[in-house]
């Protein structure tokens, strides 16, 4: 029996071996630290969480689970050692897709950005029990683009989801000349959660095929 039950699972991804989409992902380098922290409620959500595969896209990145960070030694470390913002929106965020990070410091650390991977009423209590996190400056980024999550509705329309997310940011970070990727690497990126929606829809239609089958 694992932490998910008794079918076998993909100790990188997370996934069933049977739906494993560890081939689909081509690691981009980055300079800035990516690190994801994740509700445990979230962590659970195998079949359709995508903060592994954020995680697995990026080399320069950490998943770290929990919900109250406030005495996390690592978290705290990577706090002092780096310019750390949360990814999250709020009345005195710097918004990447008109202003520079970097310009904001006066110090020569690399960046960290910390991402939430949660619902928001999860988000919203990590924000409360987390003291630390409560010292970070906040980040945000402008964008019309719709999430192509089909599989799973967003609360309103244009929230994305972590990969998502996290791609825009990386669109922003490049166009501040803060990261260095091909546009090959771009166009990739989403490769994992594209594929994990496609079959997570031919289970569905199979299912739904299955049960009208069933009862005839």
């Amino acid at each position: 029996m694992t932490y998910y039950g008794t079918r076998k699972r993909c100790y990188k991804c997370y996934r069933p071996m049977s739906s494993c989409m560890c081939e689909h992902i081509s690691p981009i380098e980055t300079e800035t630290k990516f690190v994801i922290l994740m509700h445990p409620k979230e962590f659970k959500k195998v079949k359709n969480n995508t903060g592994f595969l954020t995680h697995l896209s990026l080399s320069n990145s950490e998943v770290i689970m929990g919900i109250d960070f406030s005495n996390n030694q690592r978290i705290n470390h990577i706090i002092e050692a780096h310019d750390s913002y949360v990814l999250f929106p709020s009345p005195n965020v710097v918004n990447i897709s008109h202003e520079n990070p970097k310009a904001q410091t006066q110090t020569n650390k690399p960046l960290a950005i910390f991402l939430i991977d949660s619902t928001w009423a999860c988000t919203r209590k990590m924000f409360t029990l987390s003291s630390n996190l409560n010292t970070l400056k906040h980040m945000s980024f402008t964008t019309s683009r719709v999430s192509q999550y089909g599989i799973k509705e967003q609360p309103q329309e244009h929230f994305l989801s972590t990969i998502e997310s996290t791609l825009v940011v990386l669109e922003e970070l490049q166009k501040h000349n803060i990261e260095q990727i091909s546009q090959s690497q771009f166009d990739g990126f989403l490769n994992p959660f594209f594929k994990m929606i496609e079959y997570q829809k031919n289970i569905m239609a199979n299912s739904i095929s299955n049960y009208a089958r069933d009862k005839k």
